[in-house]
């Protein structure tokens, strides 16, 4: 009998047949981490099907995994009267409701609908109230990596086995879209490594400043190296600004789509960038992912580290007390652009050798 037939009816519910809402309404980064969500139940459940709830602009993340079978627009739903809310829940016919990022109002939404399973952790209060499967553990104090923090909640769905972080990276199941248009295409040159640069995060993490990518840009040789920075439209003001005098790059901040965004790290070769969500992409792609990161709990590279076959990434080995409650980080600059630059000279002379990298 095979692990699938381990899936049959349980709790009234024929597992096979079921269908599982991942509800995951943040972040760019946040969102690529939690697909392999869906490939792990694809792979336990086969015949489940998935509908991923979030923000409208995370819909073309979502689309790459061919694991998840229906998007589902947060703000749009969340916008109607709360009759209508209570609808679109009941709508979706859904089985189970797993809160890889727990809201309170969709966790109220979704027993008020009258899902079935709600799984939630024990660390939210309105989880015992709402929740009727509760997964006992905390993100802040884990060891472990985000993507294995998402997948311990499928334990409430008999998927009880760990994942080390090369299962979960086998668990993703990515198809990039092919919409770059031509004039961005062929910018790629086949003969050097094209590079991007990803300085900005929004906020959401501790960013290596811009000067540091402004010496990489400088030392790294431009016969083996084609140099892109991208970001928002509201940073390429700022890009142009501090590397105007470095001439050896192209900006692309704000003028691709999110969706032509994408198309373009699969044509690229690799990226460097903070703790940001295009790192989380590029490494899901498997691009060469370079991820500059603080020792800061928990914003260190155990928890929030890009995960792909090749993915890296430099932290600095001090506790970084005094740069807690800055926004500046000394140890995230104690790391220097020679350091990154030999990281990816050694990638560089192994792509050019045609060694696939691990």
């Amino acid at each position: 009998m095979g692990n699938s037939d381990n899936y049959t009816k349980q709790n009234g519910i024929n597992k096979r047949n079921s269908r599982i809402i991942i509800s995951r309404t943040d972040n760019i980064g946040d969102v690529v981490l939690a697909l392999p969500m869906a490939g792990a139940i694809k792979k336990a459940i086969p015949g489940a099907y998935i509908i991923f709830l979030g923000k409208a602009y995370t819909k073309d993340i979502v689309s790459l995994s061919k694991n998840i079978d229906e998007f589902a627009d947060w703000e749009q739903i969340k916008a109607l009267p709360k009759a209508e809310q209570i609808n679109c829940f009941k709508n979706f016919c859904a089985d189970y409701i797993v809160h890889a990022f727990p809201q309170a109002e969709i966790a109220r939404l979704a027993k008020k609908a009258g899902i079935r399973k709600r799984i939630g952790t024990t660390g939210r209060t309105y989880h015992w109230s709402t929740c009727n499967k509760l997964i006992a553990f905390s993100r802040r104090r884990s060891k472990l990596h985000e993507a294995q923090l998402n997948i311990k909640l499928l334990r409430a769905l008999g998927i009880n086995r760990y994942f080390s972080q090369a299962d979960i990276i086998k668990c993703y199941n990515l198809v990039a879209p092919n919409v770059l248009p031509d004039v961005y295409r062929n910018m790629i040159d086949n003969t050097r490594f094209n590079l991007l640069l990803h300085p900005k995060s929004k906020g959401s993490a501790r960013e290596w400043n811009i000067k540091n990518y402004a010496e990489l840009i400088n030392i790294l040789p431009t016969d083996k190296f084609n140099i892109f920075v991208s970001g928002t439209e509201a940073e390429r003001d700022f890009i142009d600004e501090h590397l105007a005098s470095h001439p050896n790059f192209t900006n692309l901040a704000g003028k691709l789509t999110l969706e032509q965004f994408i198309s373009f790290i699969a044509n690229a070769d690799g990226m460097v960038a903070c703790s940001t969500g295009p790192l989380h992409i590029a490494a899901a792609l498997g691009k060469f992912a370079f991820g500059i990161y603080p020792p800061i709990k928990p914003m260190h590279p155990a928890r929030w580290a890009p995960l792909g076959v090749n993915a890296w990434f430099l932290v600095s080995p001090t506790k970084c007390n005094k740069c807690r409650t800055g926004a500046h980080c000394e140890c995230i600059d104690s790391i220097t652009p020679h350091m990154v630059k030999a990281k990816l000279m050694e990638v560089f002379s192994t792509e050019s050798s045609d060694v696939h990298i691990h």
